[in-house]
């Protein structure tokens, strides 16, 4: 089942945080990930927005959690944003089901 994965944080060093876009870009074709939206500009109808908004596609949550739990994802990619960004939120969220 299709799973969507939400990002949001507050980037605080912009210039380190260059290099992290594109390296996700580059481990996403692995898993089949997709970037549905990504807005640095988003608007808060409620709530407080974060810097960073994101929402990708993965065709499941077990290849959703492989990209994350990636080798090169954690060693070299990952302590990109963690190093230049705060207030990080993840939320892997199931495609709609009717109840």
């Amino acid at each position: 089942m299709t799973v969507y994965y939400m990002v949001s944080y507050d980037i605080v060093d912009m210039e380190a945080f260059a290099k992290y876009p594109p390296r996700v870009m580059a481990i996403l074709p692995k898993y089949g990930g997709e970037v549905l939206a990504s807005d640095i500009e988003a608007i808060s109808l409620e709530g407080t927005a974060r810097t960073m908004n994101a929402i990708l596609k993965f065709p499941s949550k077990e290849v959703a959690l492989n990209c994350y739990n990636d080798p090169e994802y954690q060693r070299e990619i990952k302590p990109i944003r963690i190093h230049s960004t705060k207030n990080c939120a993840m939320v892997l969220v199931k495609q709609f089901i009717k109840l």
